[in-house]
């Protein structure tokens, strides 16, 4: 049994508040919607003080203290809204934009940016000086994913710290001293860790940009919606910004359990994957056809091929869809199922969040694969040989091109939202969402069922899996009993002991960064 938490009670301007020992007086203060302006800190780094911009007033202390930095006392007393505080934070802020550029216009981080919301918040007064500001460099060359502008940054030591606490490389470090002082890389070192872009995440100006979003797109004009990360195994929590018919970029969505409030640089790239080699149509003999057309002959070649019918799963497709389609192929005969996988990579594992499994949901495939069809009844995809076989439906399909030889040897009914080897070879092709473009779960690395959510239209006819599935079954005049996505991940819960947790969640609505305030 854990031990209970030792709590500590204290009063913020006036309000009794109750909080857990060791939290600083800022993240008490957030408990009762209390919010103190900040720059240097973040919730998953450690706390330097540096920027002083969030001050309070603590009865009996003989000068204002950093929040987020001073921990909790029992029956302390702290004042958030004191003129006393207030004039020093609008002071502090002040200081901060002595020689900062104020380029809002042309600065890629306008509209998320907390030095701006702070002095629209706390300040909004035009500035005092009339001296020339100091000039630092600009666009300076950080490494392969970081570009910065030195005279942006406000020097709270953010990256700094993502650098040596989160991906563990002293790769940054401040530079000279005063008013000269400034970002630069360590001695021989460049920006280059697997984990650099989030220099830019936590960076609270707009002075580290990355290169992939660099003058890409105005970000209140961004749309986010919750998604899981493909990339690998992990699972990592991320939002899906997108606009105009196409995702932006990718960034971390909190989970304590999962990634924190990181994500990889390979993680974060995969959205260009969308672009290259999609199926937006159905093919028949390689010939374009209608889905309904391709629907049919699909049909027309299960039906033809009795016990001589497998199917093929795949750790990249959400968890419904593999369970739609081999429902559906166990119903029709099937006995055998394959699990195909991007193949691992060890060179990508570390002991932070990158997986050598390079698929989101290895084990949320071999989970339902085995209810289906029985563990013993289910093998890795390179041990498929045809012996036996007639027709085969196909689900993903990343194989190696020895087993792609092999697949196509028998007649095949190809579902994936990527064109390939084994579309080329394939007698019906039945394009697929891709996971940006549906609704589903993934099952990560720890047994978590998660879910993600359809930002985008896919392309062309193409849908999820689980809808074909259900247009193959009422040609063949086979019962289906699901409605939806919801319906096969209940079902899931119900039958399934690895999906007992597993939850849809509520539906959102879709937000325009716009509205959504600063990410900070």
């Amino acid at each position: 049994m854990s031990e209970p938490v030792k709590t500590v009670a204290l009063k913020i301007d006036g309000q009794a508040v109750s909080v857990p020992a060791g939290t600083n007086v800022l993240e008490a203060a957030k408990t009762i919607g209390v919010d103190i302006s900040y720059f240097c800190y973040h919730p998953g780094l450690s706390s330097p003080a540096v920027c002083r911009q969030c001050l309070v007033e603590v009865k009996g202390s003989p000068k204002l203290v950093p929040s987020c930095y001073t921990p909790v006392a029992e029956n302390m007393e702290v004042f958030t809204t004191s003129e006393k505080t207030l004039v020093a934070r609008q002071q502090m802020l002040e200081f901060t934009l002595v020689n900062h550029p104020v380029d809002c216009p042309i600065c890629d981080k306008a509209g998320e940016c907390n030095l701006q919301r702070q002095y629209q918040s706390w300040d909004s007064e035009p500035s005092r000086i009339d001296e020339d500001k100091v000039h630092k460099p600009k666009m300076v060359d950080l490494g392969p994913t970081i570009v910065l502008d030195s005279e942006r940054c406000i020097l709270c030591t953010r990256c700094i710290r993502v650098c040596d606490e989160v991906a563990g490389e002293h790769q940054l470090e401040m530079a000279w001293r005063g008013d000269r002082e400034q970002l630069t890389t360590a001695p021989g070192h460049v920006l280059d860790n697997p984990y650099s872009l989030n220099t830019v995440d936590v960076c609270p100006v707009g002075a580290l940009t990355a290169k992939d979003f660099r003058f890409q797109m105005r970000v209140w004009e961004l749309y986010t919606t919750d998604g899981i990360c493909t990339g690998c195994a992990t699972g990592c929590n991320v939002e899906i910004q997108h606009a105009q018919g196409r995702v932006q970029r990718l960034v971390p969505r909190e989970n304590e359990a999962v990634n924190k409030f990181w994500m990889c640089d390979d993680g974060r790239l995969t959205y260009h994957e969308l672009a290259k080699n999609r199926l937006g149509g159905a093919r028949v003999s390689g010939a374009p056809k209608s889905i309904e057309l391709a629907i049919a002959e699909a049909a027309s070649l299960i039906k033809s091929a009795g016990p001589g019918l497998t199917v093929i799963l795949d750790a990249q497709s959400t968890n419904e869809d593999n369970y739609a389609i081999a429902k559906l192929a166990h119903k029709l005969g099937a006995t055998t199922a394959y699990l195909s996988r991007r193949a691992p990579d060890p060179s990508k594992a570390d002991k932070i969040l990158r997986d050598a499994d390079q698929n989101p949901n290895s084990k949320g495939a071999r989970a339902i694969a085995e209810a289906v069809f029985g563990s013993a009844n289910v093998k890795p995809v390179d041990d498929f040989d045809g012996a036996g076989l007639l027709v085969a439906i196909v689900l993903g399909g990343h194989v190696s091109a020895e087993t792609a030889e092999r697949i196509g040897k028998v007649k095949t009914i190809f579902i994936s939202p990527f064109g390939g080897v084994l579309a080329d070879a394939a007698t019906v092709v039945l394009p697929q969402a891709a996971w940006a473009e549906l609704n589903g779960t993934y099952t990560n690395r720890q047994g978590l069922v998660q879910r993600s959510r359809a930002a985008l239209e896919p392309p062309g006819v193409a849908r999820p899996a689980h809808e074909l599935a259900a247009l193959l079954a009422k040609k063949l005049n086979t019962t289906w009993e699901y409605a939806t996505w919801k319906s096969l991940l209940k079902e899931l819960k119900d039958t399934v002991p690895a999906f007992a947790a597993a939850e849809a969640g509520r539906e959102r609505p879709l937000v325009q960064l716009r509205f959504a305030h600063s990410r900070g």
